[in-house]
């Protein structure tokens, strides 16, 4: 997975490098290495679901085969006991060819000659003619039909027997392509598992860099104890700070608030702490802001978007009296 090894040199790269912005760049990077990773699972998903459709399709194929065979099956062995009774009747009706053709043999009337010599009358001699005749005719039709019969039966057997060579061979196909499904689905679950425990593994190291980033802001800018300038509702003064050569004017909106708790950072609130946006303002930047004094930027929030500032006030009624303004703040 290349974004996972991009990942992991940069991380190893940057070994060693705690400053906040470094800390940050490296949780930066693998939040995009997750929207990547996000992309490919969404992919993989979809894939996924194809081969659930197909799988379906093929096991539907495969019980339709398999159905199709046992009624050939079935078929198969309705004609073979037609076959087996048309060979029965084939052997009895022969026998009792043989069994007549004994008796006139023995009775000396095995042909028209004999009959009409052995008749007393001619009227016999007709009769025996006839019944002759009679049992000729129905000897051949009955072994005439018996022999139809059996090969018919000989044929759809035969017919059977492709068609059921051909649903074998077709449901052997089906089958080895469900198992190539079956073995390309259980490699797509794999794939997207090894995904799911990557973007884990990149959580769980998102949530360490921002912990030693902030970390980091604490320790290398630790908030001094600022003591609040008098204020008057109307108004708020502070000192003169002199801009030194670093400094650099930004001209901010500032809002006023007063709430208790702590701020993104895990710093308490207190005077001088400053709510900014960090890719405004970096977090722990120092500044005087002109009519409050000093702070530090040691908080950020949802609504802090550009160049805007919140100032906290230990009061309601000191934030009401600042309210909302645009100075022009020097940062050092």
């Amino acid at each position: 997975m290349a974004a996972c090894a991009a990942v992991a040199g940069i991380a190893a790269a940057a070994v060693g490098a705690d400053t906040p912005p470094s800390l940050r760049q490296r949780a930066d990077v693998l939040r995009r290495a997750n929207a990547t990773l996000s992309q490919r699972t969404d992919g993989a998903l979809l894939g996924l679901y194809s081969l659930d459709a197909q799988l379906a399709r093929t096991q539907e194929r495969i019980a339709a085969l398999d159905a199709e065979a046992a009624r050939i099956r079935s078929e198969r062995a309705s004609v073979r006991l037609r076959l087996h009774l048309a060979q029965r009747t084939l052997r009895i009706a022969e026998r009792q060819l043989a069994l007549r053709l004994h008796t006139a043999y023995e009775q000396g009337q095995t042909d028209a000659l004999a009959v009409m010599l052995g008749a007393s009358s001619i009227g016999d001699a007709i009769t025996g003619l006839d019944d002759l005749n009679r049992a000729a005719q129905l000897d051949r039709r009955i072994s005439a039909q018996t022999r139809r019969a059996r090969a018919s039966l000989r044929r759809i057997e035969r017919a059977l027997d492709r068609r059921d060579s051909q649903i074998g061979s077709l449901a052997s196909a089906a089958r080895s392509s469900l198992a190539s499904l079956q073995a390309a689905r259980r490699a797509r679950e794999e794939y997207l598992a090894s995904l799911a425990s990557q973007q884990r593994m990149n959580v769980r190291q998102i949530d360490r860099l921002d912990t030693r980033a902030s970390a980091a802001v604490v320790r290398s800018r630790r908030v001094a104890p600022l003591s609040p300038p008098t204020v008057s509702p109307g108004r708020t003064s502070s000192p003169a700070t002199v801009p030194t050569q670093r400094s650099r004017a930004l001209t901010v909106v500032a809002t006023g608030y007063s709430l208790a708790g702590t701020t993104s950072v895990g710093m308490p609130v207190g005077w001088g702490v400053v709510a900014v946006d960090p890719s405004v303002i970096p977090l722990g930047t120092r500044m005087t802001i002109p009519g409050y004094g000093e702070g530090i930027a040691a908080d950020t929030g949802s609504a802090v978007q550009g160049a805007t500032i919140d100032l906290w006030f230990p009061t309601g009624t000191q934030a009401l009296a600042w309210g909302r303004r645009t100075v022009t703040i020097t940062l050092h």
